[in-house]
């Protein structure tokens, strides 16, 4: 006691008693301070100021009330328990085993409102190995040099000799161990080969995607038993196996959990297990050449052979697909992109029980929980490996196509109004990259966490579609041209796919990424909800004050790193990061408190303010890219001329967190609190920024960077495929690029000569054998920027068809 009051003293020289209380509790509240600290120095700061010795005897009995454990619990936990049975969301049963699956990770930290930058920033990123290595180099770009993705557009199909190739070369097992036949491959190995395949032919990309995704393979390796592995996966690993996996139905997309497909089981004259399925499934991916469909359906026991339970949930089986009532042969129409994506039926089809349940009668009812492990790892690999390869391929024919194509005497790059949609995917490209490669080291580490999987996918798929736009609107006539000559018209068409499948985008963002998020990376909601449920009032006890002084911690950070915009905030690290490192504390103390009264107010209300739940979902996956981009940083070796990137990816990462929190202060609609938020905080945003705007130095720089041919345009476009052959599109416009980068000083000559009036204003293409006439250039001058120039004019031009060409599309 004698202790705080000489400190009080101290901080109070000018005898404002009362500042100096204030500013040391800001100073233990910013600190996160046990509750007895809190209790002691109240207790002193009330005998400092002379309160009567009633009101402290009484504060002090108040403050043992809630030191003293046993006491609190019986006297306030106990009835609180009971008040907020009727107040907490209800979690059921498919919604349980969707949280409880996979782990949490980097996300729990943003999500705590005091992250451990040390933590995050030394979190290991991926390395392949050499054998990965060398199948990336060898097999990888064989069979990308084996595709011409127009031919697969026009005839609808990839040919035998590449579907033969992909399974001789195991590309359908990739995530099958090797002593099953198949490669082994890390989750960035299989990623990196999605990536780079997604540069050549989406088509092809997919029928390799999905049976290293969520299917028989997957299930098999995890869950399956080892006649089931014995017997499936080397099939499956060199594709004399070809999977599908049925999930989705009519009335069962997003929300897979309402299948009806159902499966009864009965005993067979043999005295064995068996099930009669039915089933109506549709967009089930290479169905219709499918050997073997993983199934996902309701299992039924009325006989009550398997215990007095009728319905036993859902399961996964695995069905030959010739097995007698099975349905498969035709196909849906995926915005004309001829992957196999199917309907498939099964008609009274009846199989043994043990032999095709996955993990055999074991695995009866488990098929939910098998398919959110599954998933939870699944979403962070294909669909993010696909989106990163297109936004940088998107670059790379963007950056081409804007130094090639030139427009009133200047190539089209030089101009601020293609700068600008040219930044934006090249800073993608930075910045979704390090995103996947950041969540890479968790999963190839067999850490899977759910939540930010789902944010990859979501924030990944995205973007691409943003990428892919701006690209479009770059290469104008030369991007809605379809032919061989076009780069990105089948991409463009094929977004909405990435957009819809593995999970809605719109059902992933509002209810997945903070929906799951709010309950799993909160450090103690959850655990709430579950002692509620489970009535373990020691739980709840401990984690509702647990919970108190988390709520206390925060606000008091929120409200000292808003005012001093984080600048009081530690980093792990100096230079130009440290900075973002202080904002991005700041951000997650907002954040953390904001989503603490958000549920506290609104209670299981929050489940249907999807609206309110997507900003919070922005805001938490912004600050997840924005770590990742900084290890990357890291990783990278802080490489200095990567600063550009670094600086444009941390300040969009910012603008958009400030979009989101002013979106929540702006509708935040609870009587008193809701006005509180709308007005005096709004505004006071409004004057604090996060991150306001991104210069046009910056946008500017980085578009240099995209158009110079460099070893860094090289490293954040890596992974691109780029043929050699001059007669291919990319492989002419990477010629092109080159040949007009190496010729651009001799263009500049000729250029100051028509400035000077040496020569007449033409075309450059007219201008070049009167430049060498007037010795104006070299004659190997002359012969280095005429091949330019013929290749240029090459490189733009577009695909034409006679009548019956077009018509019949060959």
């Amino acid at each position: 006691m004698e202790f705080l009051t000489s400190y009080y003293g101290l901080l109070c020289e000018n005898g404002s008693y009362l500042l100096g209380f204030i500013l040391l509790l800001l100073i233990v509240g910013y600190l996160g301070s046990p509750f007895w600290l809190w209790s002691l120095l109240i207790v002193a700061g009330l005998y400092g100021m002379g309160a009567p010795m009633v009101a402290i005897y009484v504060v002090v009995a108040l403050c043992l009330l809630f030191i003293l454990a046993p006491i609190r619990r019986i006297l306030i936990s106990a009835p609180l328990m009971n008040i907020m049975k009727g107040f907490m969301p209800k979690i059921s049963a498919t919604e349980r085993t969707a949280l409880e699956a996979g782990v949490v990770w980097a996300e729990s930290e943003l999500f705590s409102g005091k992250p451990d930058f040390k933590k995050l920033v030394n979190e290991p990123m991926p390395e392949l190995t050499q054998e990965e290595k060398d199948f990336l180099e060898g097999p990888t770009e064989e069979l990308c040099s084996m595709i011409d993705d127009w031919e697969v557009w026009r005839t609808r199909k990839l040919s035998d000799e590449i579907l033969n190739f992909m399974k001789q070369k195991k590309f359908l097992g990739m995530i099958i161990p090797k002593e099953y036949g198949g490669l082994g491959f890390s989750a960035a190995a299989h990623g990196e080969v999605i990536s780079k395949l997604t540069t050549r032919s989406l088509t092809a990309t997919i029928t390799v995607m999905v049976p290293n995704s969520l299917g028989p393979a997957e299930l098999l390796n995890h869950y399956g038993t080892k006649a089931q592995k014995d017997k499936y996966l080397p099939r499956l690993a060199d594709g004399r196996e070809v999977p599908c996996f049925g999930l989705t139905e009519p009335t069962a997309g997003s929300d897979a959990g309402s299948i009806v497909s159902e499966g009864i089981l009965f005993k067979g004259d043999d005295g064995k297990l068996k099930i009669k399925l039915n089933w109506n499934k549709r967009w089930i991916t290479l169905a219709a050449i499918s050997t073997l469909i993983g199934l996902a359906f309701r299992l039924k026991d009325p006989e009550g052979l398997l215990g007095d339970a009728e319905d036993l949930g859902i399961t996964c089986a695995l069905i030959p697909s010739t097995t007698p009532g099975v349905v498969i042969g035709r196909r849906h129409d995926p915005m004309g992109i001829p992957f196999y994506n199917c309907p498939t039926q099964g008609h009274d089809v009846v199989v043994d029980a043990e032999d095709s349940i996955i993990g055999g009668i074991k695995g009866a009812g488990q098929g939910w929980q098998m398919l959110m492990e599954s998933l939870g790892a699944g979403r962070g690999i294909s669909l993010p490996s696909q989106s990163a390869g297109g936004i940088k391929y998107a670059a790379r024919v963007a950056s081409n196509h804007a130094v090639v194509r030139r427009q009133f005497g200047l190539s089209i790059g030089k101009f601020e109004g293609v700068e600008e949609p040219l930044a934006r995917i090249a800073g993608a490209a930075y910045f979704i990259e390090a995103m996947r490669q950041y969540t890479f080291g968790a999963l190839n580490r067999g850490i899977a966490p759910p939540v930010v999987t789902a944010m990859c996918k979501y924030y990944s798929t995205e973007e691409l579609r943003k990428a892919c736009n701006d690209a479009m609107d770059i290469l104008g006539g030369a991007g809605i041209s379809m032919g061989p000559r076009n780069l990105m018209a089948v991409g463009y068409m094929s977004l909405p796919v990435g957009i819809t499948v593995e999970g809605a985008n719109i059902l992933t963002r509002t209810l997945m990424i903070f929906g799951q998020g709010a309950l799993r990376a909160h450090p103690y909601a959850f655990k709430e909800v579950d002692a509620i449920e489970k009535k373990d009032l020691k739980s709840f006890d401990s984690n509702l004050w647990g919970h108190v002084g988390h709520i206390a911690r925060n606000l008091f950070r929120s409200v000292v790193l808003s005012a001093t915009r984080g600048y009081v905030s530690s980093s792990p690290v100096g230079g130009a990061p440290r900075r973002y490192y202080q904002k991005l504390a700041w951000a997650s103390a907002s954040f953390a408190v904001m989503a603490d009264i958000s549920m506290g107010l609104l209670g299981g209300k929050l489940k249907v303010k999807e609206k309110l739940t997507g900003r919070f979902a922005d805001i938490l996956s912004w600050m997840y890219i924005g770590m990742a981009t900084l290890r990357r940083f890291e990783a990278e070796g802080r490489r200095k001329e990567d600063l550009p990137f670094l600086h444009y990816s941390m300040k969009h990462c910012f603008i958009k967190i400030q979009e989101s929190f002013d979106g929540i202060f702006a509708n935040f609609d609870t009587p008193v609190v809701g006005w509180v938020f709308r007005w005096p905080i709004r505004l006071w945003s409004r004057l604090n920024k996060i991150n306001a705007y991104i210069s046009d130095d910056l946008t500017h720089e980085i578009c240099r960077i995209i158009q110079t041919g460099s070893e860094q345009r090289d490293r954040i476009t890596s992974g691109v495929y780029l043929p050699d052959d001059p007669t291919q599109a990319m492989g002419r416009m990477e010629k092109a690029f080159k040949l007009v980068q190496e010729s651009e000083a001799i263009a500049k000559k000729i250029k100051k000569a028509v400035r000077k009036k040496e020569l007449p204003k033409q075309p450059m293409s007219k201008l070049i054998e009167l430049a060498l006439e007037k010795s104006i250039i070299t004659a190997e001058e002359k012969a280095k920027i005429a091949e330019a120039e013929e290749i240029r004019y090459d490189a733009i031009q577009v695909d034409d068809f006679s009548e019956a060409e077009f018509v019949s599309r060959t």
